[in-house]
């Protein structure tokens, strides 16, 4: 864990350009990118926070512009961060702490923020482990369940998340922060649910929905081969169409008087029972 470090000696190659006004034009833009429509028009995400950004460049995500604020940093090792950004060919620009704050879509800022080109993937370009393990969200709705829900994958070791009538976007910020980077760790695909069901035929990979009606209870499903884990909308769950192409529907057992679980965290159990099963042969 980063220690606080107030007094540490701050050693970051020169900015390009010092922001402190809130009339700026790249501060407006960054803020216009917060709408969806702009970051798709653009081409961009935005990137917010030390461990995100991490992740990105971890990852061959180059940044073409980094804002920061010193003002906010929560330890000592950003500048390192903030020159391999300069060095993986980066705008940096410094700002000051009313200008940050601006940007920031977090409560608490931790004062580095990058804009980072949308990476796109199809169903035809993923490469697939001998037995995958996927997972299909179909229409999830709130970006942070998307967010978890990636997290989870990259955790489990999943080779892909595939969106089907994507509901959130899986460029908006706050799945990039429910995620702590993950986003650029597992290959994400937004398609349609009758392609993806088509292409999972395909390629003989097991459907297996999750659904609290199921008879089946998930731990008693052989998840060592090629299966893609479907789970559906918060309120709703999945679709007739899902439900009529699984070839397994399984269930979680329900102790209480709730009867279905958050679809993230449905998902995260799922997701550690077949890797539990892989790992034991």
């Amino acid at each position: 864990m980063k220690q606080n470090n107030p007094k540490a000696t701050i050693l970051i190659s020169g900015p390009d350009q010092d922001i402190t006004s809130l009339q700026n034009p790249r501060i407006k833009n960054v803020v216009k990118l917060r709408q969806r429509a702009a970051r798709d028009e653009q081409g961009i995400l935005i990137v917010e926070g030390y461990r995100e950004l991490k992740r990105a460049l971890e990852n061959n995500r180059r940044p073409v512009s980094l804002f920061y604020c010193q003002d906010f940093f929560l330890g000592d090792n950003e500048p390192a961060l903030i020159n391999q950004c300069r060095d993986a060919g980066a705008e940096i620009l410094s700002c000051s702490r009313m200008v940050f704050a601006k940007m920031a879509y977090r409560e608490r800022p931790e004062g580095l923020l990058a804009l980072i080109p949308q990476a796109t993937f199809d169903l035809s370009g993923l490469k697939l482990s001998p037995a995958p393990l996927l997972i299909v969200a179909e229409a999830i709705e709130k970006p942070g369940n998307l967010g978890t829900i990636l997290r989870s994958a990259d955790a489990a070791g999943a080779d892909a998340v595939i969106v089907c009538d994507r509901c959130t976007d899986i460029n908006n910020p706050n799945v990039v922060r429910a995620s702590i980077g993950a986003v650029f760790t597992v290959p994400v695909v937004e398609t349609s649910s009758p392609e993806t069901i088509k292409w999972l035929h395909e390629k003989k990979i097991k459907i297996l929905a999750a659904s609290p009606h199921a008879r089946l209870v998930y731990t008693r499903a052989d998840l060592r081969h090629g299966t893609a884990i479907v789970v559906g909308t918060e309120q709703y769950g999945l679709s007739e169409q899902w439900m009529q192409a699984a070839d397994l529907q399984v269930r979680i057992p329900m102790r209480g008087q709730i009867d279905s679980l958050n679809v993230a965290a449905a998902t995260t159990i799922l997701l550690f029972e077949a890797a539990r099963q892989r790992a034991d042969g």
